[in-house]
């Protein structure tokens, strides 16, 4: 059998070539061109229809096995967000803004894992034994049976763990690891690639579960190849903005619970403290009902939660008016002014447009469009919605408005926090309490007309 021929793989983007270069013609990135044994190739030169490996073992579709088993730390937003708390040999990524309280969360994740029974070893890459150590006496943690080391040696780290035998490692962070069987600097990406990878074989290897904390780009994906994320089982984002108290963290890939799901947490003095009712946190603060302020009820993993989106429309002083969003879609933005302008003949020309959602909140799903469209109106006719009343629909190119799923749960979180009337599409499986008003809409130029009396 002819001996396969020799391939080139760049570390940066993953494009594949029959022969070396100094920089990929792909990415343009310089000196990331690595040599790979082809997958036809077995060791020794040998093809791997020669050299035979197991023969596995096949099961049908229809066979059963037990769920895996959990640890769950009493942190419940935490334990929400894992699926239902820690699975063994399971490797989880937490990313997060710098400063946004990633090790705060962790350190008290450790503690309350290893206080409910687990073995926790904690290895920081970033900071001195002494800085955690006065971070857990500030968060009242000390005398949690965590134990602590700081290096950044990979070599060291996964010869202590495979002697010590945690039940759960903890690596702060995966960009501070250096392996030292790799020609690159720490953090670049063939040392984070070959750290995760050896961290993810561990934690499959001994039955540990690992935790690791990645950093994020400006543009807020996590650092590092995107081969990292698909190594592991579960990816989480810790998002927040510096200037408000609440943080929330993400789930956007699980393979032991749902993605998209969120734990609410606050920011104290003591530490980052759950919170249990996110939607009337994030209502805390509303008064009398404002011009461009519209609450949106929506889904959150699976939980229902109130927000509010808050929009303020006013002249503009430059020939090109601005557009800044803050926790939404900017494209989708554009979109809704477009389609108000387009159907509904309401036009935003000349006019700076700013969209908040309020608390620091992200709402990603299109269910919220109804509300966007709302508080552009009622910021723009400087109108207030009626009070106690929610707002949710996706909006069409068309100008229809589009039912939305679980509008059971949406309408019974809002009436729960006092809510009376809710604005929706019609079409959909509505079906409110006896206190709460419904109004469906078909289409927005009907919204438009019945609730501001324009179109």
């Amino acid at each position: 059998m002819a001996k396969a021929a020799p391939r080139y793989v760049c570390q940066k983007c993953g494009a594949a070539g029959s022969k070396w270069s100094g920089r990929c013609d792909a990415c343009g990135e310089w000196n990331s061109i690595v040599e790979e044994t082809p997958l036809a190739q077995g060791p020794a030169g040998k093809s791997l229809g020669q050299s035979r490996g197991r023969k596995l073992v096949l099961s049908d579709l229809s066979s059963k096995e037990a769920p895996p088993p959990r640890t769950a730390c009493k942190i419940d937003e935490l334990d929400r967000v894992l699926g239902g708390g820690l699975v063994p040999a399971s490797a989880v990524l937490v990313g997060g803004d710098p400063g946004i309280g990633k090790s705060t969360l962790l350190l008290q994740a450790a503690a309350a894992f290893a206080r409910a029974g687990l073995k926790v070893v904690y290895i920081s890459g970033e900071e001195a034994s002494a800085q955690v150590r006065l971070r857990a006496q500030r968060l009242n943690l000390a005398d949690a049976p965590v134990k602590l080391a700081t290096e950044t040696n990979l070599r060291d780290i996964l010869t202590t763990l495979d002697e010590v035998k945690p039940d759960l490692a903890i690596i702060d962070s995966i960009q501070t690891m250096w392996a030292d069987n790799v020609d690159s600097a720490p953090g670049s990406v063939s040392q984070v690639r070959a750290a995760a990878h050896e961290l993810t074989a561990f934690a499959k290897r001994r039955g540990a579960a690992v935790i690791l904390v990645g950093h994020v780009t400006k543009e807020g994906n996590l650092a590092g190849p995107r081969v990292v994320e698909h190594m592991v089982d579960t990816v989480l984002y810790f998002e927040g903005e510096r200037g408000h108290q609440f943080r929330i963290l993400r789930s956007v890939k699980n393979r032991f619970g749902p993605a998209d799901e969120i734990g609410v947490f606050e920011m104290t003095g003591g530490g980052l403290a759950e919170v249990s009712n996110p939607s009337a946190l994030f209502l805390a603060e509303r008064g009398a009902p404002a011009p461009g302020a519209v609450v949106f009820s929506g889904i959150e993993g699976t939980r229902p939660v109130l927000t509010e989106f808050q929009a303020l429309v006013a002249p503009s002083p430059h020939s090109q008016p601005r557009r800044s969003v803050v926790g939404w879609d900017g494209s989708r933005l554009a979109m809704i002014l477009a389609v108000l302008e387009s159907r509904c003949g309401i036009p935003f020309a000349g006019l700076d447009v700013y969209l908040n959602v309020a608390g620091g909140m992200r709402v990603g799903e299109p269910a919220a469009d109804l509300a966007v469209a709302a508080a552009l109106l009622s910021a723009r006719e400087d109108a207030p919605l009626p009070p106690e009343t929610v707002v949710f629909g996706e909006i069409s190119l068309s100008g229809a408005l589009r039912p939305v799923g679980q509008t059971e749960n949406r309408l019974k979180e809002a009436a729960k926090l006092g809510f009376s009337t809710a604005i929706l599409p019609s079409g959909g499986k509505a079906r409110g309490s006896k206190a709460m008003k419904l109004t469906q809409m078909s289409d927005l130029a009907s919204f438009v007309g019945e609730v501001f009396g324009a179109g």
